[in-house]
């Protein structure tokens, strides 16, 4: 969608219009569309790269901006990063059905992929795929929303889904063995997978007690097979559950 604003003559392409009601008046701001839900997240920072503008408008794809008067009145300021920040936080992204539907189910995917790198089977101390976190949220009926991030309707989903399955997010205590030729390569191409050492002993071969997310256990399980040619070894002692108060997701 190309937009033409005849107020300062610049043509805004690729636009996503964030549109919120406030004090009885519409005010909008004019976006790149694929930064919107990233600013959301927290995964951008950066509001020059989410606003194509930093003006707000009454109607964006006329350029009719709105009036000082008007902003000061409804967001009790006239500092516009202010205000864009506040549309951004709380209005709503005109996007077409397609690609509102589009957006759900992408989000979807993201929310059932994080489920499954943070959450394990405490029966069987092994990880869920992501398609059978995803049949778990269609079977609760789960309904994605677009103005929440993926990471906090993440945590939503772990707690419903501990109504109907057995899940416990968790962080997997691991204790790998490996030969001393292939320890040191081996553990810098494992670190980025590691999040907590517990202990290391490196004499006649690496032995090595560690934190992982449930997500990263297939990768580590797969390096150690192939780099060492079948001959380190891989076990679960146990599972660490993640701290109750703890409500991030990182």
């Amino acid at each position: 969608m190309s937009i033409f604003t005849p107020t300062n003559q610049i043509r805004l392409t690729n636009v996503a219009v964030v549109r919120m009601k406030k004090g009885g008046k519409r005010f909008e701001i004019a976006c790149y569309k694929n930064k919107v839900m990233s600013w959301r997240s927290g995964a951008e920072k950066d509001l020059d790269e989410v606003l194509q503008t930093n003006s707000v408008f009454v109607n964006v794809s006329k350029g009719q901006v709105a009036k000082k008067d008007d902003l000061s009145s409804a967001f009790g300021t006239e500092d516009l990063t202010e205000i864009c920040k506040q549309i951004l936080a709380k209005g709503e992204l005109q996007v077409s059905d397609k690609e509102r539907q589009s957006q759900l189910e992408q989000m979807f995917r993201d929310i059932a992929t994080i489920v499954a790198e943070k959450c394990v089977n405490p029966e069987t101390k092994r990880p869920y795929t992501v398609s059978l976190i995803e049949r778990a949220m269609k079977d609760i009926h789960f309904s994605v929303k677009a103005n929440k991030s993926t990471k906090q309707q993440a945590l939503e989903v772990i707690k419903q889904l501990q109504q109907s399955i057995q899940i416990q997010r968790a962080h997997m205590r691991l204790r790998f063995v490996l030969p001393a030729r292939d320890g040191k390569r081996l553990k810098e191409k494992l670190k980025p997978l590691i999040k907590t050492v517990e202990s290391e002993d490196f004499d006649e071969q690496l032995e090595m007690v560690c934190l992982i997310d449930p997500g990263c256990f297939r990768d580590v399980d797969e390096l150690i097979r192939c780099e060492t040619k079948g001959k380190g070894t891989l076990e679960v002692l146990s599972l660490k559950d993640v701290e109750e108060g703890d409500e991030k997701l990182e």
